[in-house]
């Protein structure tokens, strides 16, 4: 069966919920996996004597945290199956391993498992299903992304298609990974029976979410979209937030962001093939929504 590596990302502020995360992680059925904490420059509690604690000089960002973890499982060996999990999540079963493990063994072209995040009573934000229409968070099946607090990637995938993307910082750094593993023919499955539970959150809490959102839109447009389809999905992202009626400072921040992306590079180019554009439409979110 695969093996199982954990990275996990801090800054520190949530030390009595890592510690409970741990122990979830500890709890699981089957071998034990290879944990990696990282502290975004800041310094780690203590942590269990199994567990390998890595305090970064600064903190990188999320894709950039990911990215050194997922290093240092490399330079332990031994990992098929790279797990990430938001610091301030618990894992609620204690199957959850096992049925990664099950799932990748069973599936040699699933690429991606997204977990299915739910607060401390059952109930999954709509947000948090990745698709379109995702009325209902218990139906499991193929998806063209992913979310980032909970969900396991096979190794060879990211040997493959390369790291996350660092510049991103925060925000759409999944979509970014997910779309370059779609257009390299791998699976993506939003599992409803693999449960992160994390407290009920709203993404704007975060201070640099409006200009990220907006900035980083257009970086995954103009990475990995046929040029013709550019115009169109920046469009329908630009009404769509405005749609939402966000605050005024919000929405500043969002066009700051949005120029921000249109002026500054963020390469490599690699437009996806029309092949994909397809397949994503098949899946119900072609890639213009």
């Amino acid at each position: 069966m695969p093996k199982i590596g954990v990275v996990v990302l801090t800054m520190g502020d949530r030390p009595a919920e890592l510690g409970a995360l741990l122990a979830s992680v500890a709890a699981q059925e089957g071998d034990p996996a290879t944990v990696v904490v990282l502290g975004q420059g800041v310094k780690l509690p203590p942590l269990p004597d199994d567990v390998d604690g890595v305090e970064l000089t600064e903190n990188l960002g999320i894709p950039g945290g990911r990215n050194v973890g997922v290093d240092r499982l490399r330079e332990k060996g031994g990992v098929d199956v790279v797990v990430v999990l938001d610091d301030d999540g618990l894992l609620p079963r204690t199957d959850t391993f096992r049925l990664i493990r099950e799932a990748f063994a069973d599936n040699p072209r699933l690429g991606i498992a997204g977990f299915r995040i739910a607060d401390e009573t059952g109930a999954s934000q709509r947000r948090h299903v990745p698709r379109l229409r995702g009325k209902n968070p218990l139906m499991s099946g193929p998806v063209t992304t992913f979310l980032g607090g909970g969900h396991a990637i096979r190794m060879t995938v990211i040997d493959q298609v390369g790291d996350f993307p660092t510049p991103f910082f925060y925000a759409h750094e999944e979509t970014d990974f997910a779309w370059r593993a779609l257009d390299a023919d791998w699976e993506i499955d939003y599992r409803a029976d693999m449960v992160l539970q994390h407290p009920r959150t709203e993404a704007s809490r975060h201070k640099v979410y409006y200009r990220n959102t907006a900035r980083n839109r257009v970086w995954l447009a103009k990475r990995h979209l046929p040029a013709i389809l550019i115009p169109v999905y920046l469009a329908t992202w630009a009404g769509y937030t405005l749609a939402q009626r966000p605050p005024l400072s919000g929405l500043t921040a969002w066009w700051a962001g949005f120029i921000e992306g249109v002026r500054v590079p963020c390469p490599p180019r690699r437009p996806m093939r029309w092949r994909t554009v397809w397949q994503m439409t098949r899946l119900g979110r072609p890639p213009v929504i």
